[in-house]
This record gives C-alpha cells, structure tokens and sequence, in this order.
C-alpha cells in the first residue's frame, strides 16, 4: 500500500496540474475513441499501450478478456458494451489477448483449478475456444505455440460472442461500427492484429484496416 499511496501524492504533485484543463473536461462528460476489452493481468496496461489520455478509452477487463454470450450471464460486461456503444456511441471495440495467458493457460490444462470453481465457471465462457484447440491443434505438441494458439484463438471467439449482444449487432449492421483483435506480446512490446483477408495475425502495421 505504501507505494500506491505515494504515487497518489506524487500525482496530485506533479501530474494533475499539468493536465488539470483536460480533467476540469472531463467532469462535462466523456467522448472515448474505442471500447477497449483485454484481460485482467497486471502486465497489461491499456492506456501505455495505446498512448491514450484519460477519457479515451472505455475499458473492460476481465480474467482471459472473455465477452460472455449475451444472456448468458447477469454481469457487467452486457451492461458496459451497450453503455458503450448505444450511448456514447464508441466506433471501435478492441479485444486483446496477451502472451502468456494465465486464463488460457488454466483452459488448456484444467487441473489446475480443481481449487479454483469460479475460475472454472467462468472460463466455460471460453469453452469454444478449449475445443477448437483440443480438435485442431492436436499436431502441436509444444506447450508456448499450443498457449499462442489458445490466445489467438479465444481472442476470435470472443469476437463472436460480441456480435450477439443487439447493441454491437445493430450498430455492425448499420456500418458505425468496427471490431478489431488484437494480441499483445508484452516481452517485446508488439502488437499483433487479425487480418480477416489472410486469416491470421500479423504485426499491427501489416494488417488491414479496419480489421474485424
């Protein structure tokens, strides 16, 4: 606690001054550039990532960046989407997995949360993407490429998942709308995104955009 608490007075000290006009605008109302969903490790850090100021992105984070179906469960992330995008009318959604997963990496070998029941719960959220690795990357037998697979892959799934709330539907339908995956590599720094037109991930520069 005692490094927290500092760098709360260092914040007061030295850093909300030089910003305090873009806080004094933030309290008239908020206008972020995308819906940003990724996981909850503390390796990851959304706005260092994108170089974002505070009111630029609208987050979501949880424990494997999972999109659970809508209706499938009475949680924050349904009401955060809609907020979102029907109300502050957001024209991006990101989701972005990580390297080194550890959600994925319990997925992949489900001994690991005999201890761990609502770790297990909710990673059934993440179930397609348990199967799809079980019946297609069977001829991938080391466990980093079957973990970057598992990333990858769960990061689409959830992508499909999104598609099923009316909120992100209506507004792909009428073109206001774009969806974007995307995997951080946070030993290097890199980024990689899906591009729809060579199904893959390439580095963020490569891809096509909008990528959905």
């Amino acid at each position: 606690m005692k490094k927290l608490i500092e760098g709360i007075h260092q914040f007061q000290n030295d850093v909300f001054g030089s910003k305090q006009e873009l806080f004094e605008g933030l309290a008239n109302g908020q206008q972020p550039l995308a819906l940003f969903i990724t996981c909850s490790d503390s390796r990851i850090c959304p706005n260092l990532l994108t170089q974002t100021e505070p009111g630029e992105l609208f987050v979501i984070r949880n424990a494997g960046n999972i999109v659970p179906p809508y209706g499938s469960v009475e949680g924050g992330e349904a009401a955060t989407i809609e907020y979102a995008v029907s109300v502050l009318g957001v024209k991006d959604i990101i989701v972005c997995g990580h390297s080194q997963c550890g959600a994925m990496g319990g997925l992949l070998d489900q001994s690991q949360l005999g201890a761990l029941p609502a770790v297990r719960s909710w990673l059934g959220h993440a179930e397609a993407t348990h199967r799809i690795i079980e019946e297609n990357y069977g001829d991938v037998t080391d466990s980093a490429a079957r973990l970057t697979a598992a990333v990858e892959q769960n990061v689409l799934v959830q992508l499909e998942q999104l598609r099923t709330h009316p909120s992100v539907a209506a507004a792909l339908d009428s073109g206001s709308l774009n969806l974007h995956g995307w995997v951080y590599k946070f030993e290097t720094g890199q980024v990689f995104g899906h591009d729809t037109q060579q199904g893959r991930f390439l580095p963020l520069e490569d891809t096509s955009f909008p990528a959905s």
